[in-house]
């Protein structure tokens, strides 16, 4: 198809495929953690509440580290806490595609909660699954660190401006 991109998924086996199975990213880790703390100052983003801990060209691995205040009543994570990390790991993994455009924006997000995640850190796992001119299709399961069950799947839609 004209205008789109072929992106690989991380290669299939254990979510600990080492590095450098994986496609070569756009821009690397450190570029990236780099280029988030100079245009979002003030987020937590990659040097607060999340670390990037895997990334590659279409996806990336994310932890985003246990806080209480994310807790609802009942003792789990709340699903702002999951929409949260599900909307930053899709972000990653555009940026990772497509190199520095920091104008790309969510168009749409959708989230399934399928079970009820203890207190604890998540790791989400993001991949593309469509990279066209203007638009990112993703998804991104969440677990608990530890656990094998998925407690939340995000499928999501990016908005990519022309690049000048």
């Amino acid at each position: 198809m004209a205008g789109m991109t072929r992106i690989d998924p991380k290669p299939t086996g254990t979510s600990h495929t080492r590095a450098s199975e994986m496609a070569t990213p756009a821009l690397t880790r450190k570029e990236l953690l780099e280029r988030l703390r100079i245009e979002f100052p003030d987020a937590g983003h990659a040097v607060g509440d999340f670390e990037i801990e895997e990334l590659w060209r279409g996806g990336c691995r994310l932890r985003q580290r246990y806080d209480k205040r994310g807790l609802r009543p009942g003792g789990t994570l709340s699903g702002a806490t999951m929409m949260a990390l599900g909307d930053f790991a899709m972000y990653l993994a555009v940026l990772s595609a497509i190199g520095w455009v920091p104008l790309a924006v969510t168009t749409n997000l959708s989230i399934n909660f399928l079970r009820k995640p203890p207190p604890g850190d998540l790791i989400a796992e993001a991949r593309l699954l469509k990279l066209g001119k203007q638009l990112a299709v993703g998804e991104v399961t969440i677990r608990a660190d530890g656990g094998e069950d998925m407690v939340a799947h995000v499928t999501s839609t990016y908005s990519i401006p022309a690049v000048k």
